[in-house]
Order: C-alpha cells, then sequence, then structure tokens
C-alpha cells in the first residue's frame, strides 16, 4: 500500500511539472533587438524616420531620439505600454494617411507583433554585433577525425546542424597549386613542389610545404597586391591630367613589412603615424604614404583647399572602410542612416588627419628626401654638431627640414595680392613688378632667416619683407639674384618675437610698368640660424647644410604634421559641404564603440593609432581576419568585407570569426603570418572542390563549407602564374614600377602627353604588382579581370565573368608571348611527339596527368593547327613575333595549343 508521504511527494511533484509546463508556454518570447528588431527598422522605417530625415520629430537610429517627445509633444514609444504607444498605433491604422509606413505596404502581422513585444518588454535597445568587443568564444563540443584544427570545430558543427558531411581531402597537385597561390600569388619552387608531392609523410610534408611558402619573398609581394587596394595605391595622381607620382617606395615598404611578418597593430600604427613617433626612420615616414595616395588636383583652375580637403575625406574614409569594414563616409553628409554614428563625430574623427602640411600643391609637398650612405653620413655629422652646440631639438628641427622640407609656407597660401597672381589659381605666386603678397599669421618667435625657393630671369630687381602691413618695420631687403633655374636664398635678420602678417614686396626700376611676371616663388620657410656662428667648423657645416637642401635624391609624399602656429580650426560642414563651417569640434571618436580613447594618448594621429589597434577595438582584428577568409575562400564570413555594420551581410560562422578576432591579439600577437597558417592548417581549407548535386541544391555557394571552394584568380595572380609557367617569370624586387606589353592607344594623357614605354629584358616581365598603375586608364588585362581602379579605396573586388577576359588570356599579345616561351621551356624537356608535349605542358601547370579524353581534343586543335600553318607560312610567322622569320609549322601550332591550355577554366581558376 502507498504511503500518505508517497502520495504527497508525487502530487507535489505534478503539480510542479504543470507549473513549469504552463510558465513555459504562456512566456512571452524575449525580443533580441539586433536579430529581430533592427531589420525591421531599417527595411521599413529608417528612410523617414533616422539619420537623414525625422519626419515628425521621430527617429529610430538612436534609443534616446526614438523614446524623445516628437513634434506632437509627446513621446511616439512607451517602454512597456505598446497600447499607449503611438508608433504601435500607427502600425496598425487602418486610416491611409495615418498608417505607417505611410504610402509603403503596411507590415506584416508577425512583424507588428515582434515590434509590439519589444515595446512591451521595455523597448531595449541592443549593439550591432560588431560593435561589441571582441571576447573569448567557447569552442563548439564536437569531435571528430576529419576536424585538424580548432577553427574546423565551428565549420564541423555548423556542417552537423545542417545534416551534411565534409568532403575528403584534395589531391597533393591540387592542394600544392592552391596552398601556392594563395601564400605567394604563384608557384613554388620546383624543388619544393617535387618534395611535397614526392613525400611519403603528406600531413608533415604539408606542412613544411607551409612554413617555406610563408618564408618566401615572394609571400610578401602577393600580400602587398591585396593591401594596395585598400590603401589606393596608384603610379599617378589623378584626376582630369593624372599626371606620374613617384610613391612606389610605399609599394616597398608594404612588401617588406609582410615579409618581416611585421605585427597587424604595428602595420597599422605605422601608416597611420609613422611621422609622429619618437625619432622616426625613413621607412616609418615613408609608411605614411598611406594616406598620401590620395588624388591630388593639378588641374588649372581648381581650388587647392577644396582638393586638400578632399583627401583629407578620403583619408576618413578608407581608414574607417578599409581597416573598419565600416561605411564611415555616410556621416559626411548626415548622421548614419543606419549605424549609430552621429553627423559631428566624422569631422571629430576627421580633425586627426585635418593638420598635416600637404596642400594639394603641384610639388605634392611635403616629400621625404631619401639620401644615400654618404648623404646620410653628411646629415648624421651635421645633426650631432648641432646637438653639440645648441641642443637636440634644435638638431631635429635640422634634421626634419633637411629630409622632408618641412614646415614651409606654400607659395600658393599667399593672399593680399597686388601686382601678383596665383598662377593657374593652384600652381605658385608670380610676381609681377612693384608687387606685394601676404604671408599670413607667421610664427616669428625667435626667428632669424628666411630661406625661400624661387626663380627670376630679369636682372635689376629688389625684395623686401616687411612685418603688419605692407609698408611695416622691414625685416630685411637684399638684390634679388637671377638664374635659369629654382634656387635656394637666405636672408638674414634680427632676431624677432611673436606671430605676425609678413609682407613680401619686389621692384625692378629697369621693368616699369612691365605686366610680365618675373618672379616664381615655390617656398618660404622661417627659422633660426644654423647654431654656432663664429664657432670653428661653422663654415663647413653651413656648407653641408646647402649640400644637403639642394641635393638631388629620389622623393617619397608623406604625411608631416603642422606646427602649432600652424595648426587648422576643424568644423562641421553642414551637408558635407566643405565651404559651409558650422560648429567647431576637437578631435574624437564615436562613442558608441562602447570604449573609449586608450588612456594617455596623444590628441593627433599616433593617439588614434592607439585606439584603432586598442585590444578592445571591436572592428579592426575582426575586419582583417575577415579578410584573410575572403582572400582563401573567395568570400567573407561576412560577405560584405566594406560593410560590417546592420546593413552588411550577416556572418555565416559568427562565432568563428570571433574566434579568430581573438586568436590573431591574444595568441598570436597581431601576427598575419601565424594565423595564415592555422588557416590553410584547416581540413576545410584542405578540402575537395567537387560539388555533389544535393550541395548544388542545398548550399550552391558553399556558405557551410563541406566542399573546397572554387575561385577565379585575380588578375594579379593569373599574370603571374602564366609568367612562371612559361619560365620567364623576373625574380627582380622592388624599385620603380614597369611598364610590360600593352596596345597603343590606351594612354591619352592632357597636358603632358605621357607615354606608355614598353620596358626592355626581363623588365616586362616581371611581377603584377610592379606594373605601372595610371589611375584614369590602369593596365588593360588587369581590368578586365576585375583589378581596381584605385581612385578610391576598394575593400574587395566584385568577380565578374565576361567575354573580355577570355579575350585577354587567349589574344592579348603578353599572353601569346607567354605560350612561345611555354613551348620553349616543353621542348627542353626532349619530349619527341606533339602528344606528349602537349602531355608534359599540362603536367607542368597543374601537377598531374592530363585525362585521355583532354589530350585528344589538344591533340586535334594541334592538328588543324598545323594543317593551317603549313598552308600559309606567314600566318605562322607572324604568330610567332616575326613576320619576317621563317618558323616551323609545328612550333606554331604547339603555341596556339599552349596559348589555349594556359586559357583552360582550371588554370585561371584555383579549385
Amino acid at each position: 500500500m502507498v504511503s500518505k508521504r508517497k502520495l504527497f511527494v508525487a502530487s507535489v511533484f505534478v503539480i510542479a511539472a504543470g507549473l513549469i509546463l504552463i510558465s513555459f508556454f504562456s512566456a512571452e518570447k524575449q525580443i533580441d533587438f539586433n536579430a529581430d528588431v533592427k531589420p525591421i527598422l531599417n527595411k521599413k522605417c529608417i528612410s523617414c524616420h533616422g539619420g537623414v530625415k525625422q519626419q515628425g520629430g521621430f527617429s529610430v537610429l538612436f534609443r534616446e531620439e526614438a523614446l524623445a517627445a516628437t513634434k506632437s509633444g509627446k513621446p511616439a514609444i512607451i517602454p512597456g505600454h505598446p497600447e499607449e504607444s503611438e508608433f504601435i498605433k500607427r502600425l496598425k491604422s487602418d486610416d491611409p494617411e495615418e498608417r505607417m509606413p505611410y504610402k509603403h505596404p503596411a507590415l506584416d502581422d508577425d512583424e507588428i507583433d515582434i515590434l509590439s513585444s519589444w515595446v512591451k518588454q521595455g523597448a531595449k535597445w541592443g549593439d550591432h554585433w560588431a560593435y561589441l568587443p571582441v571576447k573569448a568564444t567557447e569552442l563548439p563540443d564536437v569531435d571528430d577525425q576529419w576536424i585538424r584544427n580548432d577553427l574546423d570545430k565551428f565549420i564541423y558543427a555548423k556542417l552537423e546542424e545542417h545534416a551534411f558531411k565534409p568532403s575528403p581531402q584534395a589531391d597533393r597537385a591540387t592542394l600544392l597549386r592552391r596552398v601556392s597561390l594563395d601564400l605567394i600569388g604563384m608557384y613554388p619552387s620546383e624543388k619544393l613542389a617535387q618534395y611535397y608531392l614526392n613525400s611519403k609523410d603528406e600531413v608533415k610534408a604539408y606542412e613544411v610545404l607551409v612554413d617555406s611558402l610563408l618564408a618566401s619573398s615572394h609571400y610578401g609581394e602577393r600580400w602587398t597586391s591585396m593591401w594596395l587596394d585598400i590603401a589606393r595605391y596608384a603610379d599617378t595622381k589623378g584626376y582630369e591630367s593624372d599626371p606620374n607620382r613617384n610613391i612606389w617606395a610605399y609599394r616597398d615598404w608594404v612588401i617588406r613589412a609582410f615579409n618581416k611578418d611585421m605585427p597587424y597593430n604595428q602595420f597599422i600604427t605605422e601608416q597611420i603615424a609613422g611621422d609622429l613617433l619618437p625619432n622616426p626612420t625613413d621607412a616609418q615616414y615613408i609608411a605614411t604614404a598611406f594616406s598620401r595616395n590620395t588624388p591630388t588636383n593639378d588641374e588649372g583652375g581648381t581650388n587647392n583647399e577644396e582638393f586638400r580637403t578632399a583627401a583629407v575625406l578620403d583619408r576618413v574614409n578608407a581608414t574607417w572602410e578599409g581597416l573598419m569594414s565600416t561605411t564611415f563616409s555616410c556621416v559626411q553628409c548626415h548622421s548614419h542612416p543606419y549605424d549609430p554614428f552621429k553627423h559631428d563625430e566624422y569631422y571629430k574623427f576627421m580633425s586627426y588627419f585635418n593638420n598635416t602640411r600637404d596642400e594639394d600643391v603641384a610639388a605634392e609637398y611635403p616629400l621625404l628626401k631619401q639620401f644615400n650612405d654618404s648623404l646620410t653620413t653628411e646629415l648624421d655629422k651635421l645633426t650631432s654638431w648641432v646637438k653639440t652646440v645648441s641642443s637636440e631639438q634644435a638638431a631635429n628641427k635640422v634634421k626634419l627640414f633637411l629630409k622632408t622640407g618641412q614646415p614651409a609656407i606654400n607659395s600658393t597660401t599667399a593672399d593680399e595680392l597686388q601686382n601678383a597672381v596665383i598662377g593657374n589659381n593652384n600652381i605658385a605666386l608670380y610676381f609681377r613688378n612693384n608687387a606685394v603678397a601676404r604671408l599670413k599669421q607667421v610664427d616669428l618667435q625667435g626667428i632669424d632667416q628666411l630661406i625661400f625657393r624661387y626663380n627670376s630671369n630679369r636682372p635689376g630687381g629688389k625684395m623686401s619683407i616687411h612685418i603688419d602691413s605692407p609698408n611695416g618695420p622691414v625685416l630685411a631687403s637684399w638684390p634679388l639674384a637671377t638664374g635659369s633655374a629654382y634656387q635656394n636664398v637666405y636672408i638674414e635678420f634680427k632676431k624677432q618675437t611673436g606671430v605676425h602678417d609678413v609682407f613680401i614686396r619686389y621692384s625692378n626700376p629697369v621693368l616699369g610698368k612691365s605686366e610680365e611676371l618675373v618672379v616664381f616663388f615655390d617656398w618660404f620657410h622661417f627659422s633660426p640660424q644654423l647654431p654656432g656662428k663664429g664657432k670653428p667648423g661653422y663654415a663647413a657645416y653651413k656648407k653641408t647644410f646647402n649640400d644637403l637642401l639642394n641635393a638631388q635624391v629620389p622623393t617619397t609624399p608623406v604625411m608631416i604634421e603642422n606646427p602649432a602656429a600652424m595648426q587648422r580650426k576643424n568644423h562641421v560642414f553642414e551637408r558635407g559641404a566643405w565651404t559651409s563651417k558650422g560648429k567647431e569640434v576637437q578631435v574624437g571618436v564615436p562613442g558608441s564603440l562602447a570604449y573609449a580613447m586608450p588612456k594617455n594618448a596623444p590628441q593627433n594621429r599616433v593617439g588614434l593609432a592607439m585606439w584603432l589597434t586598442d585590444k578592445r577595438n571591436p572592428l579592426v582584428s575582426r575586419t582583417m581576419v575577415n579578410r584573410l577568409w575572403e582572400q582563401l575562400y573567395g568570400v567573407g564570413l561576412v560577405e560584405t568585407l566594406e560593410d560590417m555594420g546592420t546593413q552588411g551581410m550577416a556572418p555565416t560562422h559568427k562565432e568563428l570569426l570571433d574566434y579568430m578576432a581573438y586568436q590573431l591579439i591574444y595568441k598570436y600577437n597581431w601576427s598575419i603570418k601565424k594565423m595564415l597558417k592555422e588557416l590553410v592548417m584547416m581540413a576545410t581549407y584542405r578540402q575537395d572542390s567537387k560539388v555533389s548535386e544535393e550541395l548544388k541544391e542545398k548550399d550552391l555557394f558553399n556558405k557551410f563549407y563541406a566542399r573546397g571552394s572554387r575561385v577565379r584568380l585575380s588578375a594579379e595572380q593569373i599574370r603571374d602564374q602564366c609568367l612562371s609557367i612559361s619560365g620567364v617569370l623576373s625574380q627582380k624586387m622592388y624599385g620603380p614600377p614597369v611598364m610590360p606589353w600593352q596596345p597603343e592607344g590606351i594612354w591619352f594623357s592632357p597636358y603632358n602627353g605621357a607615354k606608355w614605354v614598353k620596358s626592355d629584358g626581363n623588365d616586362q616581365y616581371r611581377r603584377g604588382i610592379y606594373t605601372y598603375w595610371k589611375r584614369t586608364a590602369p593596365y588593360p588585362s588587369a581590368i578586365a579581370f576585375d583589378g581596381a581602379s584605385r581612385v578610391a579605396c576598394s575593400p574587395r573586388r566584385i568577380r565578374t565573368n565576361t567575354p573580355l577576359q577570355a579575350l585577354v588570356t587567349l589574344n592579348d599579345s603578353a599572353y601569346v608571348d607567354m605560350a612561345r616561351h611555354f613551348v620553349t621551356r616543353i621542348q627542353q624537356t626532349g619530349e619527341k611527339t606533339a602528344a606528349l608535349k602537349i602531355a608534359k605542358g599540362y603536367s607542368m601547370m597543374l601537377y598531374k596527368p592530363i585525362s585521355k579524353n583532354r589530350l585528344k581534343i589538344f591533340e586535334e586543335l594541334y592538328n588543324k593547327a598545323l594543317l593551317v600553318f603549313r598552308k600559309d607560312s606567314k600566318s605562322a610567322s607572324a604568330f610567332m613575333g616575326d613576320p619576317q622569320k621563317s618558323v616551323k609549322a609545328e612550333d606554331a601550332a604547339l603555341v596556339l595549343v599552349a596559348n589555349a591550355m594556359l586559357n583552360l577554366d582550371e588554370v585561371v581558376t584555383k579549385n
């Protein structure tokens, strides 16, 4: 008989279970703002009630705005009370004049229920996942012999969730080609390839292969090719005239940085603020050319301040879009319509870049002079002497001026002109006779010297400089020397104090009332005289100073910060127009990213770099690991590399993305090589790319990675691979850009008549990264294969598939030339028959034997071509590159086959 106690316990258990079930079924589902609410607001509401428009005084961009009083005087959302919230009432209204969205389809019942429940639950806001700090992520609890490292666990867990099975590992030949193209962008050495293909221990051999590729000097070239799109690197200035720009030293800096595996946080820091680091090296100055890659406009009549400002805006946008996958450029004109960034925050951030010396002048100042070893030794001797006779601060100022020419006043900034003009409104200051010009607010504290650069060929002129007014106190006057070229002049005067307007006057009694332009100024530099005057050795060091100032050496545009007296004020631009300056702002970063500027960060670009590379920054590490993934698989875990915000694509594997971002910072200390090794060691990466009918139907775009990806190679990789296969690829690294063959008539260069001059010898066979890049006319075959124009930051290339691409690889003379060299390489193997030669060439390209069916197709092509060339020897000679030279029809036919082989899908695609 059951005891009463047991019955009581059982009853209690049943009642408790019933209450739990009741509460389970009656509890309202908790609404997730980012997952449930934000997509509805962005799609249906925010176009009228967001950063751009705030109809009725109502905005759903920020919580404080959404809960604030509208034009009616009452808030539209009352947390906890959807029945009292006008926001919900309007969604449900039957009156077409009242119902929202106005004059658009109504929300469906599910969407209204979600928003009603959200308001009922307190209308809680939430931060978008990408704007939350990167934290340690728990590994999925999965175990399978397929898994090779922790990254695979995230992929395997998602595959299990969708009832998919991973694919087997690809064959060695496919893996060899895949990982080589991914890590160095070209084929490996024959010795390394054969080691991997023939090793008995594939597991060990694969890791040796990966380590060898990462150690290759070609690794830096491959990853620099990716980075130059972000840095909008080009060898010209852009805009209409698009003249030459010597900035290739920056490209070489990036290659070296990748090769030595510079930590990514340092890599960013030196590019953003290398010039402001303690005792910056030449390399750190050159790194700042990242921000000097902006287009500049030399066209006559343009406003230098307008295009200086445009360059600054470009730097802001490139920093956000390229380094942080955020469409911050929207905020230039208004608060962001979809993401939590306010209008004035754009200009606070812009303030970090707004106080550099570049001013859109044709000479591209400031320029870093790259002295050779002997000149560097002379500079070191000079600065050591200045330090001894004066101070370290004085020595640093001398070094800065001799290396960069800064701080100098560009003559284009002169105003209050009399008998003077700014040539073409943007070139330089030009004087007629009896001319006057003002240099505004010059810091003369402790100054007793003016150095200026000018040109004049009319003798008899005299100059004077005055302070505070055209007829004010004279600092100095002197006869103006003449010459056929620009020269530097030193003018000494009594030591001055304070900040003054400086007026420059010129007169020449010989010229009378002539309207001729007779004096042309470049820049003005007010400074203390070289210290140590009167001491032994002074004359020699003064000569050294002048020799270094006049030295003709290579230069690179770099960033240099304005001194205190030349600092610009920073303003909000009303509606984004640079001429409509609103309230003044100070430097700052958006307050919505939930972490503050690091302590002790200076209010300059060093502080900005500290903020960017702070471990709490949610975007920089996520953006970089997403970009690495995209380079390997063709698509990022977040497909929109340019936008991780609320309007970007949702991540397919958010936890994996966060895990990798955390590993990059905390495990690998920002090492890109270590992160890449982890990625290519994954079982996921090594999978075969064959696709089954089931995967085609259920996962056509391979979002779950149940197979290896098939990706068309980049423009640079296609060219570099063909050069490698043909055996002519130049191993030369670094230096000025080259001009391989391209058709006549591609370039049309107004004002300067620049021409494409084909490079000689091995230079025409250098890697694609060294090809001269003209913004208005990029290398044609690169553009056909979706190369970026590099007018602005390009976070990702969108792949296309057009007939032009096949026309390039089949008909471009450069590729036909490579096919000829490829045949020469094949014939050197000693194979006797055409079939054996074709088979040998195929294995050279893909490291595997050719199938019988494919070989048959190429043999038929060979035989058809052979018949044609035997009948038409002139066509054979022309096809081989020299119409006057007699050639064998067999050789021409084999070149045609080789050309077709280089165009195979498996050659232009990474399987």
